[in-house]
């Protein structure tokens, strides 16, 4: 195995901790589904249209108040709630690409497209890029998701590319510049059923994606004239960029920012479950419910076919297999704002791994922020 150097990390006793996370671990992924109730995997479709029900009303309650009131007291209130209930409902379509929405592939795809179209995002594109993400978690050349930038691709970026990838805010508005051109090395569309991203039995699907986001896009568009740009702007513009910060907010905090950095693998040393054992769970406090417990990552990343209201059981029914692999997250106040400094900290350290090494750690550039 050849593998970086990472820094001695020290328990709170001044001992070094040894305990080494790319160890591989002493289970099987059959021990850790084995110890996960028989009712976790169950799929209820009228439970999950339930939620998909409260989430509808309460974003049409919410747009509706504010054009009632239409002060500026009132939409700084309703922006951040209602782009926070954007990416709730991008989390039940997320659900419905898992198949963990119900177990019938129609309903899925038709509640996955109402509901990601209706927040610009190509339902079928995405499910399948994400899917290509969980099933190569961890992994630095074929992850899709926030994968680390190699040595050379990092150097090869100008500097004020690399500075605003790695600087808050500017990485929270990556999102729909991903949709359209993926990550820096490599190639692709969301929007293009030819892209290298998609086998060609998905292309149909991936049209029609596209065709639901322009149907979409042209009705924004349409009703700006209606209505008029600026209020469209008020209520679904500013709330759609929450949404985005939201959501690039939680998927990098789902793979960066622990307080001991964590491996990465290439080669041989990859497998499904050391990957996904690389994932962090995260506390959002009062948002756990809200957004659908989509902190609860660990298990939701090795069994995406659990529903997520059943995530929470299925992950304490597990932590006694998973042992120190298993990292328990910091309990967040109301608003998890503790979150805020783990996202900036991994901005200014993690920037590259090697172009060698099959475990690899990321690497800071001691020069990018001071200069």
């Amino acid at each position: 195995m050849v593998k970086d150097t990472e820094p001695l990390a020290y328990a709170a006793n001044g001992h070094p901790k040894d305990f080494d996370p790319s160890a591989p671990p002493p289970f099987k992924i059959a021990e850790i589904r084995a110890a996960i109730p028989e009712h976790c995997w169950v799929k209820n479709p009228w439970r999950s249209l339930s939620y998909v029900l409260r989430d509808v009303l309460v974003i049409a309650a919410l747009a509706a108040a504010a054009i009632r009131f239409d002060n500026w007291f009132i939409w700084l209130l309703y922006w951040p709630i209602q782009g926070t209930m954007f990416w709730a409902i991008f989390v039940l379509g997320h659900d419905c690409g898992h198949g963990s929405f119900s177990n019938s592939s129609l309903l899925n795809n038709l509640v996955g497209h109402i509901l990601h179209s209706s927040i610009l995002v190509p339902y079928h594109g995405w499910r399948v890029s994400h899917r290509t993400h969980h099933q190569n978690h961890g992994h630095i050349e074929k992850d899709e998701s926030w994968v680390p930038l190699t040595e050379k691709i990092y150097k090869n970026l100008d500097y004020m590319t690399r500075l605003a990838r790695f600087t808050v805010p500017f990485p929270l508005f990556a999102y729909p510049i991903y949709l359209f051109g993926r990550s820096p090395g490599k190639e692709g569309s969301h929007f293009n059923p030819y892209s290298n991203l998609f086998p060609p039995n998905e292309r149909k699907g991936i049209a029609i994606s596209t065709l639901c986001w322009l149907i979409m896009f042209s009705l924004l568009i349409y009703l700006s004239f209606i209505i008029s740009p600026l209020l469209l702007l008020k209520v679904y513009g500013i709330p759609y960029w929450i949404f985005v910060m939201w959501l690039d907010f939680v998927t990098y905090l789902h793979h960066h920012g622990h307080p001991k950095k964590l491996p990465w693998y290439r080669g041989q040393e990859w497998s499904y479950l050391r990957g996904g054992l690389t994932t962090v769970d995260r506390d959002y406090g009062w948002i756990n419910n809200i957004h659908h417990d989509i902190g609860t990552h660990v298990i939701h990343h090795l069994f995406p076919q659990i529903p997520h209201y059943n995530l929470v059981q299925a992950t304490k029914a597990a932590k006694g297999v998973l042992g120190e692999y298993y990292r328990e997250p910091e309990r967040s106040a109301p608003i998890p704002f503790h979150l805020i400094k783990y996202l900036v900290q991994s901005m200014r350290e993690d920037h590259f791994v090697s172009d060698t090494g099959d475990v690899v750690y990321y690497q800071t550039d001691p020069h990018l922020h001071q200069d």
